[in-house]
Order: structure tokens, then C-alpha cells, then sequence
């Protein structure tokens, strides 16, 4: 594809903008593009199928029409959707208090925890809501992430030893070490190894033999195929199966038939809030991965059109008694590299899984479940971000308390508690910094129309006026600090008889925030002291221009604080 932003497709607002303004010329990276994306996603399709606790073919199933959905509804032209670890764990968790994993209730609820994230993200997306991605912050979702892959990473462990469960403790496990099935472990263990030298050194190694880069990288994220077709004709030609390797089993042939019943309303109503934090976590991730692709590819992406795209993928899942998607990182980083240059190369890669499902199928009965639990580690481990919560710890404890504090309570109260504690402590921590403003006695720079911080800079002050710039909100979190921080500064400046107010940095004042900043006024007038105010905004003025503290009690409004500084210096008030 062309890096003449002329011959890229469009993106952005206008629906289906790409399908009018289709080129030939893209149609060949199109096609590739399809073809290596459909051979990729089909191993971790039925890895994220088996963590989400579905049939491993629900995967496949996943992978059909929410390409389709999202390629008439997103914005992305890259961005590929399907079945993802997140949400495969998100369906488990959220759905294990309410049916056991693998039983028939448990495959309806999922299909309509699908079905009502669909719903609730195309609705938002109708409503054009898509600044609610902002309600997640990173840390919230980098420590939700990161809690998730830890929870996912152990949740394999029991594959990896060829078992159904772990003892509860290190020295249980140790004692019972006899009933790990060493075969399984071994085949584990040479499948990560695998895995991660493709992932870490394989491109390099790939371009030292002369391969082009793009190349060398795009094999070497398609080496999860390798492990899985050695692994399946392993598993046939030396019967593994019968030395107690656990294999998927039979995989009906053809496209899914959905078997539709509609669960209880009282099951119903206990899938909103799962479906309501998977819809979030859903478009915050996905919102993401969209806007980074776009960035390397000098397109935009409109968050409302985001939103109707996966909420028809989603639909689409549920159609097709799949399970919760989004968009994924490495499939749509494969689907790049590849060529795609428009969604085109999703509805190919979805028609040739379909084609897969009605052919080849079968064969994937010989897979070791081992194969896919390997799959799953080496594609979630990068998902732990001890890089985030280092260098947010660094900058912000508090912003690094948050990130902490989700990881933690995902993994200590599970997927649902973990969300809601991440985001309490993010608004707790937003209330903790605005309750603590910034209060600067202001003096002028010598010779110069500018004003700084008394303690940080060599500034001018003028005999009997104090110059205070509020750096925050006024609110009711910080109302108290706000006024001692007045009455703290007049005691400094005992000869004050005019207070000006800089409210160039205050977007608000809350009710709270005026009856104080009243009662300040009357207090100040007592003593025979004025207020005045300079640099209010338009949309501040617009609220207290009707208010009795600005129409009575404000002595004057000044548009900057040079001219206010030149007004009241000169001003003369009668003893």
C-alpha cells in the first residue's frame, strides 16, 4: 500500500466511506492480508473459546459475523475483531456464579451476555456516547489488563501439567508432583519454547537470512499454525490420545446452527452489570487499539462509529452462539503487516474460516488441549504491564495506587470487583487532588506584562493589594482549603486592603464554592477589605454573571491582571 495519504482509504466519520471510494489496487493486500489473518486467528480463536469455558469450535463461530458486523458499522480499516483473552475471561468469571462452566445454561448465558453487550454498544452508539470511553483511565485499564493476564496465566497451568485442577498450595502441588502427566509437560514446554522464540527472536533471525522485514515479522507471529498442525498430526499418527494427552475431541463439521432459548428474567437481569462492565472494557480496549493503528497509518477513527461496530460484532457472535469479542492487538497487528488496506480483508478472512469450518474442521479434534493453554500464555504475558505501573508509580502515586489497586482486586475480589474498586479509587484519588488546590500570591515579573508565584520567582508586589491565582476548580471537595488558603495569605499580608482573585485556571464553581466565596466577601468587606476578580472565563462568567456575589458583593471585574495590577495600584480609598 501507498504512503501517499492520497491513495490511503478513508476513515473517520462518514459510514462505509471505504466501500464507495474502494481501489483495485487494494484489493491484493485485501486478499493477503485475509488470508494469513484467517490462518492466524484460528488457533487463538479456540484457545480464547476454551478460556471463555465454550467449545473450542464456538471460537471459530466467534470469528464469522462480527468481521462481517464490524466491517459495515467501525471506522478502523485495520482493525481486526474477534474472540480475545480479555473477554474470554471476563465470560467465564462473570458467568461461573450463574451456571456451570460447559452446561447448556452455561452456553445461553454466554451467547446473551453477548447479545446484550451487542445491544448496549450499539445503543450507545445510536445515542453518540463515545466520550464514555473516557470513564476507564489507563491505570484503571492497564491494572484490569494485567490482573487479567495473571488470572489467565494460572487459569492454564492445570493443561500445561495434564491435569484438571491444582492442588490448593506449592507443597501440595510438589507432594502430587507423580500425577503430572510428564508427556503433556513436555509437549507444553517445547510449545512455549517455540512460541516465544518466535515471538522475541525469530523476525531477527528471519531478516539475518536476507528476509524483508515486514516478512520476517509476519511469519514470526504465524508460528502459533506451526504448533498446532505438527501437534495434530503428532497427536494422529502416534495416537497420543490413548497415552492420556487431553485433545479437544470431535468438532462437528459446518457452520453454526444456534440453538435459541431465552434464559429466565431473573438470570437476565443478573447479565446487565457483567454486560454493562464487558461493553466498557470492550470499547475502552478496542477504542485504543483502533486509534493506534490509525496513527500508523495517518487515518482517523470516529469513537461513535466504534461503537456501532462492535456492538454489530457482538450481535453478530450471539447469532452465531459465540461469546463476547473486541478488537485484538496482535490479530489486528497481523492484519497490517499483512496489507489490509479496508475491513475487505476481514469479510475474507471471514469467509475462508467459514469455508475451514465446512471442510477441514474435524481434524482439529486431534489438537492437544496443551497446544492451546500454550497459545494462551505466551499471547497474554505480554499483556502484564510492570512498565506502566513503574513509571506511573513514579510520577503520580497516586495514578500508580490506582493502577496497584485494580490489579490487585482483580485478582483478590476476581473481574467484577477489581473493575469497580479501579475505578472508585481513580475517582477517590481525582476528589484527593482537587481538595488540595494550588493557592500562588502573585507579584509582576519587573518591566514585564507577566505574573508569577511570589515564592518561586523575583516578582513585584504592590503595597495593599494581594494577588491570589486559584489553580483548581472550586468546588465542595476543596472549598475549606480554598478559603484558609485567603485568610492564610492576609495573614501574611497584613496591610492588604484590596484581594484580587485570578481565576484564569478555574473552569467551575460549584454551589458550595459560591456560598463560601459569599460568605468570604461579606467577611473581607467587614474589614474593610475589597475583592475583585480578573480572567474569568466566558463560560464561568456565563453561570455568575446573574449570581448576587458578582452583581453586589464583587468590587470590580478586570480582563487581565496586568490592567488589574495597574487599576488598583493606583487606586486611593478615604481612611
Amino acid at each position: 500500500m501507498s504512503d501517499n495519504p492520497r491513495l490511503q482509504p478513508p476513515g473517520g466519520t462518514e459510514m462505509l466511506a471505504w466501500v464507495r471510494h474502494y481501489r483495485r489496487a487494494w484489493l491484493s493486500g485485501d486478499l493477503t492480508a485475509g488470508l494469513v489473518l484467517s490462518i492466524m486467528v484460528i488457533p487463538q480463536s479456540m484457545a480464547y473459546a476454551m478460556l471463555a469455558g465454550m467449545p473450542v469450535q464456538v471460537g471459530l463461530y466467534a470469528s464469522l459475523l462480527p468481521l462481517l458486523g464490524y466491517a459495515l458499522f467501525g471506522s478502523s480499516m485495520s482493525m481486526s475483531v474477534g474472540p480475545v483473552a480479555v473477554t474470554g475471561l471476563m465470560t467465564a468469571t462473570l458467568l461461573a456464579p450463574l451456571a456451570s462452566i460447559g452446561s447448556p445454561d452455561y452456553l445461553q448465558l454466554a451467547v446473551w451476555l453477548a447479545l446484550l453487550s451487542g445491544g448496549m454498544l450499539f445503543v450507545l452508539g445510536l445515542l453518540r456516547l463515545g466520550f464514555l470511553a473516557n470513564f476507564l483511565s489507563h491505570p484503571v485499564i492497564s491494572g484490569f489488563i494485567s490482573g487479567a493476564a495473571i488470572l489467565i496465566l494460572f487459569s492454564q497451568l492445570p493443561s500445561l501439567l495434564g491435569r484438571e485442577s491444582l492442588p490448593h498450595g506449592l507443597r501440595e502441588l510438589v507432594r502430587e508432583w507423580h500425577l503430572v502427566n510428564t508427556l503433556v509437560l513436555g509437549m507444553g514446554l517445547a510449545a512455549l519454547a517455540w512460541l516465544l522464540y518466535a515471538r522475541s527472536w525469530m523476525a531477527g533471525h528471519l531478516r539475518g537470512l536476507g528476509l524483508p522485514g515486514a516478512l520476517a515479522t509476519l511469519l514470526a507471529r504465524l508460528a502459533p499454525i506451526v504448533v498446532v498442525v505438527v501437534a495434530v498430526w503428532a497427536t494422529w499418527y502416534f495416537d497420543l490420545a490413548a497415552h492420556g494427552v487431553p485433545v479437544v475431541g470431535h468438532l462437528p463439521a459446518g457452520l453454526p446452527a444456534l440453538v435459541w432459548s431465552t434464559p429466565g428474567l431473573g438470570d437476565l437481569r443478573q447479565l446487565l452489570l457483567p454486560a454493562a462492565l464487558i461493553s466498557l472494557v470492550t470499547f475502552v480496549e478496542s477504542v485504543s487499539i483502533a486509534q493506534s493503528l490509525a496513527r500508523r497509518k495517518r487515518q482517523s477513527i470516529n469513537p461513535d462509529r466504534e461503537l456501532l461496530g462492535l456492538g454489530a460484532a457482538n450481535l453478530g457472535s450471539a447469532v452465531t452462539g459465540g461469546f463476547a469479542v473486541a478488537g485484538g492487538f496482535s490479530r489486528s497487528s497481523v492484519n497490517i503487516e499483512a496489507g489490509a488496506n479496508t475491513p475487505v480483508a476481514g469479510v475474507i478472512a471471514a469467509l475462508i474460516i467459514g469455508l475451514i469450518l465446512l471442510t477441514v474442521a474435524p481434524l482439529f479434534a486431534y489438537l492437544p488441549l496443551v497446544m492451546l493453554a500454550a497459545v494462551i500464555m505466551v499471547a497474554v504475558t505480554p499483556l502484564i504491564d510492570v512498565r506502566s505501573l513503574i513509571r506511573a508509580w513514579r510520577y503520580d502515586r497516586a495514578e500508580g495506587l490506582t493502577l496497584l489497586s485494580t490489579l490487585l482486586g482483580v485478582l483478590i475480589l476476581g473481574v467484577e470487583g477489581g473493575i469497580i474498586l479501579g475505578v472508585c479509587w481513580s475517582i477517590v484519588a481525582q476528589l484527593w487532588r482537587g481538595s488540595r488546590p494550588h493557592v500562588a500570591v502573585i507579584g509582576r515579573v519587573p518591566d514585564t506584562h507577566y505574573f508569577r508565584n511570589t515564592k518561586r520567582h523575583l516578582v513585584e508586589t504592590v503595597p495593599q493589594l494581594l494577588a491570589l491565582r486559584i489553580d483548581e476548580n472550586i468546588f465542595f471537595a476543596n472549598t475549606k482549603a480554598v478559603e484558609q488558603a485567603i485568610y492564610q495569605a492576609l495573614a501574611d499580608y497584613p496591610d492588604t486592603r484590596e484581594v484580587l482573585l485570578i481565576l484564569s485556571a478555574v473552569n467551575h464553581i460549584d454551589s458550595t464554592g459560591l456560598d463560601m466565596l459569599s460568605e468570604l466577601t461579606e467577611g473581607l468587606n467587614e474589614r474593610g477589605i475589597h475583592l475583585h476578580l480578573a480572567e474569568v472565563k466566558g463560560p464561568l462568567m456565563d453561570h455568575l454573571e446573574h449570581t448576587d456575589w458578582i452583581t453586589r458583593q464583587v468590587d470590580q471585574l478586570f480582563p487581565s491582571t496586568h490592567i488589574a495590577f495597574n487599576t488598583l495600584a493606583e487606586l486611593k480609598r478615604p481612611d
